[in-house]
């Protein structure tokens, strides 16, 4: 865990898109953790999705019941470490792999974003790759404060004298390079003890990727990210937004609300168990009242052990009740962060949910009008391979963790050439091992 010591989480290597890899992606979340096992394989510009590098390929998928977790934070270590340990072996066994290293969700946290500037001086006439690295690592050591680790520090454009908004300067003439970078932090006691329970599985956390930036990954059309889009993922002890803009991962926010708090409403309103209250809001719960819900009738089974104790009857009229104003508050939360991000200012952007609680009957048609935006339901595209019970929005998250890699690149890491200078150990041998490494 050396790198959270310095405030930053592990980056991963950016993966050749002329090679293939087996990935691990492993979801922590409050009510499940999940485990996915892939092969990225390399495929021709007409096969892949735009941003898409490699074909993925599930191998392997297990996931069990989270313990020891609440709000996707780890308050139970040992516990936490079984539900890892379940869910990865599970994977393994199915994809007839072993894993040592795993790309890994953080949702919990207070997941945020920062927005900082640097500025370098050109040293020669055209930007080159070396001016590129000066620059973002001029941006990363703004971000970087007590208490809290950074997640991803990506260029959102940069500027070239006094031009601005370029994409990519490599080449350009100019004097001056500078770079807006969006830096996604979360509270680095939490990723610390995700990390643990991880590690005490023996398994090496490879990367660590905001919960909404994996959905988006996986949960967004080309389109929807070049036009701008919301990714909304509500989870059962969470919920968490990424925004989408040109292309770009802008904005991130995060807030400890999810479906339990409605599972949780409806235990107290109905007098009933948490599990039955669970299992009512799943197969009968609905945001908004249809025009036979109060002829519509549901048994509540009663709290106590007695058998004597008859059960009770509510109609579907009732739990509506229950359920849309936590469900609006919900959503009034999301506006309200919303506004705050560059997608207030883009009156077309839709919104697209994920996350188990975002299949909740009605609940589209609810940020729909809370949202005042087009609002879908996203799910994981292009990736081959997964069962048909994850290819939800629940397992949005997971699969997004698949695609990371192939974006891993865009991140601002210390580069290989910095770290052989300050370690002293990258002979002549080494470089020739590395190129090859890459290269083939």
């Amino acid at each position: 865990m050396s790198p959270l010591q310095h405030g930053l989480t592990p980056k991963m290597k950016p993966i050749s898109p002329r090679r293939s890899a087996v990935i691990c992606a492993l979801d922590i979340g409050t009510s499940k953790v999940a485990c996915l096992i892939a092969r990225l394989k390399p495929c021709g510009a007409h096969e892949a999705l735009r941003r898409r590098s490699h074909g993925v390929e599930v191998l392997g998928i297990g996931h069990t019941r989270a313990r020891g977790i609440k709000s996707c934070t780890v308050v139970k270590l040992d516990e936490a470490e079984q539900a890892v340990r379940q869910a990865v072996d599970a994977a393994e066994r199915m994809a007839r792999v072993h894993v040592e290293s795993v790309v890994l969700s953080v949702g919990a946290g207070r997941v945020g974003s920062e927005l900082y500037a640097a500025t370098v001086h050109i040293g020669g006439p055209a930007a080159t790759d070396g001016d590129i690295e000066r620059v973002l690592a001029a941006g990363s050591r703004h971000s970087v404060r007590g208490g809290r680790a950074v997640l991803h520090s990506l260029p959102v454009s940069y500027a070239l004298d006094e031009s601005r908004d370029i994409r990519d300067p490599r080449g350009m003439l100019g004097r001056r390079l500078g770079v807006d970078m969006h830096v996604v932090t979360t509270d680095v006691a939490v990723a610390r003890n995700l990390m643990l329970a991880v590690e005490r599985c023996h398994l090496c956390v490879e990367a660590m990727a905001a919960a909404p930036y994996a959905a988006g990954l996986c949960a967004l059309a080309d389109d929807e990210a070049d036009l701008g889009a919301a990714i909304v993922d509500i989870g059962a002890g969470t919920t968490t937004v990424a925004v989408f803009s040109h292309g770009r991962f802008v904005h991130a926010d995060a807030f400890a609300l999810g479906g339990n708090h409605i599972t949780t409403d409806l235990a107290r309103g109905l007098t009933a168990k948490v599990v039955d209250a669970e299992r009512i809001k799943t197969l009968h719960g609905s945001a908004i009242c249809g025009a036979s819900d109060d002829r519509d009738m549901i048994t509540v089974p009663p709290v106590g052990e007695d058998e004597r104790e008859p059960p009770h009857v509510v109609s579907r009229a009732a739990l509506v009740r229950i359920i849309s104003p936590r469900v609006e508050e919900i959503l009034e939360m999301v506006r309200d962060r919303l506004a705050a991000s560059p997608f207030a200012a883009d009156p077309g952007a839709r919104v697209v949910l994920t996350g188990g609680s975002s299949q909740l009957a009605g609940l589209p048609e609810i940020a729909a009008r809370i949202l005042a935006r087009r609002v879908r339901v996203g799910r994981p595209l292009g990736v081959a391979g997964l069962p048909e019970a994850a290819k939800g929005p629940a397992f949005a998250v997971a699969a997004g963790l698949l695609i990371y890699p192939q974006v891993a690149h865009l991140e601002q890491v210390e580069s290989r050439r910095t770290r052989a200078l300050m370690t002293g150990t990258e002979g002549y041998f080494a470089r020739v091992g590395r190129w090859l490494r890459e290269s083939f």
